[in-house]
Order: C-alpha cells, then structure tokens, then sequence
C-alpha cells in the first residue's frame, strides 16, 4: 500500500513552503526583468497578470545584482510593471512513463495533442549530464534503420549519434519519418524544434502515420513559439529519450533540426548581452551543442541511438553549426540536392557520408562487400564528366568499365520509395549480389 503514496509523499516533500516573490520592472522584447526574487539560473517561475489573473511561467536566464532575468515560455502579453514574479523553488521537470507513447507533447511535457494529461510515473530534470564516459557500454551492435543507403553502405550501431546534413526541401523530414516506421528500435522520440506549424501535422500525418505513432513520443515546439520553448523543446524530448533508455529500452532519438535549436539558443544569449561571436552565433552556443548532444549514446543499461538533422544555409557544409556538430557526432549522412533534382530518393550522398561505426557493427564479408561497391561509386564519379560527353572509349580502363556496368544496378539499389519496407536479410542480400560477394547468414543477423 505504500508504494501507491508514494508520488504524492514525494510532491509533498519536494514543495516549496516559502515562496520567493519579485516584481516586474522591466520589459524588453522577449527579456523580463524583475527586482527578485530570490532564485537560481534555471529556475522556474510564474508571472501572475494582475488584469486577468493569469499565471505565465518563465525561467531565470540570467542574474544581474538584484535584477534576475527572465524568459517566458509562452506569449508575453499582459505583462506590466509590477506584475507578482513568483519563483517555485525547482527547475523544470518532465514527467513520464510508458503511457506516453502514441502522444504529442509540447516543450514542458504537457499534451499537446488536445487529449488528456498522462499521469506521470515519475520526473525527469529537462537539463541533465551526459552519462559517465566509463559507465558507457562499448557499441558492437547494428541497429536496422530500414533504409537500405544506410543499413548497407553506413551501417549504423546501437547507441551511435548520427547528423543528416541537409539544405532546405532535399528530404529531411521523409528520412526521418522513413526511420521512424522501419526501425527495429523499441521507441522512437521525435523532437520536432522550430518547425513550421504546418509541417507538425504533416510529418505526423503522412510521414509518421499511425503505426509508426503507436510506438512514438513526439515532442513538438515550433518556429512561431518563443526560442526558450524551442530549447526546453529539445532538453525535453532528450529527458523522455533517456527515460525509455533507463527501462532497458533501445530507443530511437530524431531530432529536427539541430539548426534552429542553436538559433533558439543565440536568440537568448543575444537578449542577455552575449557578444556575436563566429558568424553571429554567441559563446553560449558552442558551449550547450555539446552538452546536449552527449546526452545520447550508450549508458550501463539501454541506448539512445540518435539522428540529428542540420540545416546547412546556403549547402555550405562548412558553416559554423555544421562544423561543430560533425566534431561531436560518430558519423554523418549528406543529403544531396543534386541527387534530390534528379529525383533520387533518398537523397544521399554516399561517398559523402561517413558512420565512424560501420566497420565495428559490420561482419568481414560484409565490409568486403561495402568496400568493392563505395569503390566502383567513387571511380564513377571520378570518370563521371568523360563518360557523359562521350569521350571515354570502352576497354581503355578496366575499373572504369566495372564502374560503368554496375552503375545502374548500385543507383538502383540506394534508391527507396518512401512507403517500401525493407528487410536487413534483403538489404545484405542485395549488396552480396551487386559484389558479387557470398555474405554468410549469421552476418545478416543483427
């Protein structure tokens, strides 16, 4: 019977019996000063509008003397001079459990998918360290992606942190929603950050669908919401992650997009007098990218296999996000526009594209095999000019011959309808036979 008590001994002792009030005293754009109260960086504290008698909750970004420093989660609209600030003595929290798969939430982790609140079996901090490095378990296991590109070619191993680099309309979204329903991960958390309102509805609609939402947490915070939503978006949806990951679970973590979360975080350092530093981008930036993404990987039990789409502006791969958070990750996918013009779907950009991890996860045969066709790729590519306008004569180069007779077949394979499921055995089959190369059985198993 005592078990049953327990949450509510536990909101009884975690309440704040005094509680910390300040004043509004000033306005300034999205930043909300206060004289007091009393309170730390990361706290969470309620606005009361006098007016209306409602409450806007809003986190401590920032401490100046006695003036703390505030950012709203919602709309700041009826905040005056002399608005309550009351602090609740906690940072945020999210609350979770097995019921919240099939949901879509909101960036604290409520519902924001019009149906009721789940009871939450215990709390998460949204903000948490990465796993010890020591405690984590090596990785020596393939995860199944569904995409025969990756599952083939760049093979990806549980608990690995992968970016798909992209410019905009090249197929992100698809990618991802295409992950999500063929995957043999256990549970797939979707963070939506910064996205277009419309394009919410669309990936959970069309891309997702209702078998790949049954087995999902989707966490969504968009373009139009403040840039403090679209950060705890993204804290948020990584606590749910890690969460499943301590129940034993290998979960999946699609993250969309790691751009718009860095320019959330520029906004807010922007408004607390960051300086720009490369680009525009304040020092803040550079400092949370990694503490965010650390937080996936392997830990003693359970794993976050994650994928993290970058929006490159203007397909420049070199650009101060991209350039940072390929240094963090354990590979990355390229999304061709080229390939994407020419309606090769998935876009990828293979010999572009590196898993630092493929080799660990792959079986000998199957790196044999990996290795013959990335070559004949490259070599293609290399001859690619000269074979179009028709200044290559058959029989002047051997491997060029090899690259031109299996370049159809190789192109054939890499591409996927967007709704074609694909099994690993069929996957490694294929490119057994495009190697011309025997793959024993056990090589399939993953």
């Amino acid at each position: 019977m005592i078990d049953i008590f327990d949450k509510y001994i536990e909101s009884v002792k975690n309440t704040e019996t005094i509680l910390f009030n300040g004043l509004v005293s000033r306005v300034r754009g999205m930043l909300i000063e206060s004289n007091g109260p009393q309170s730390v960086i990361g706290e969470i504290c309620y606005i009361k509008i006098s007016r209306t008698g409602e409450s806007i909750p809003a986190e401590v970004i920032g401490l100046d003397g006695k003036i703390v420093q505030l950012m709203a989660f919602g709309e700041t609209k009826g905040i005056e001079i002399g608005c309550k600030v009351v602090a609740t003595g906690s940072v945020l929290k999210v609350g979770v459990g097995k019921q919240l798969l099939g949901r879509v939430l909101d960036c604290m982790g409520k519902a924001a998918d019009g149906k009721k609140e789940v009871a939450p079996e215990t709390f998460y901090p949204a903000i948490a360290s990465p796993p010890d490095p020591m405690s984590r378990r090596s990785i020596k296991k393939r995860i199944v992606t569904g995409i025969r590109a990756i599952d083939s070619l760049l093979a990806i191993g549980e608990g690995q942190r992968m970016g798909i680099f992209a410019g905009s309309g090249v197929g992100k979204s698809t990618l991802l929603g295409m992950i999500a329903r063929n995957t043999n991960a256990d549970v797939n958390v979707i963070a939506l950050i910064g996205e277009r309102g419309r394009e919410v509805i669309d990936f959970l609609e069309r891309d997702l669908g209702e078998e790949g939402l049954k087995r999902s947490v989707v966490v969504e915070a968009t373009s139009d919401q403040s840039p403090l939503a679209r950060i705890r978006g993204a804290y948020t949806a990584t606590a749910i992650a890690e969460y499943f990951r301590d129940q034993g679970k290998n979960v999946m973590l699609m993250f969309d997009s790691v751009t718009r979360f860095a320019k959330a975080q520029r906004e807010i350092g922007l408004a607390i007098g960051e300086p720009p530093a490369t680009r525009g981008y304040t020092p803040s930036v550079f400092e949370t990218l990694p503490k965010l993404l650390e937080r996936s990987g392997t830990a003693q039990k359970g794993s976050i296999t994650a994928f993290y789409t970058v929006l490159v502006d203007g397909d420049d791969m070199d650009e101060p996000i991209s350039d940072t958070v390929r240094g963090i990750l354990d590979g990355h996918v390229i999304l061709s526009r080229r390939l994407a013009e020419a309606r090769h779907y998935p876009a990828i950009d293979v010999l572009a594209s590196i898993s630092r991890l493929a080799n660990r996860v792959s079986g000998e045969k199957t790196k044999e095999a990996c290795a013959y066709v990335r070559k004949l790729m490259a070599t293609y590519a290399e001859s690619e000019d000269i074979i179009n306008v028709g200044a290559y004569q058959k029989g002047s180069n051997p491997n060029i011959d090899l690259a031109i007779d299996a370049h159809e077949s190789i192109d054939s394979f890499l591409e996927q309808e967007e709704f074609e499921q694909v099994t690993i055995d069929d996957t490694i089959q294929k490119l057994a036979e495009l190697a011309h190369i025997e793959i024993p059985q056990e090589e399939y198993n993953v």
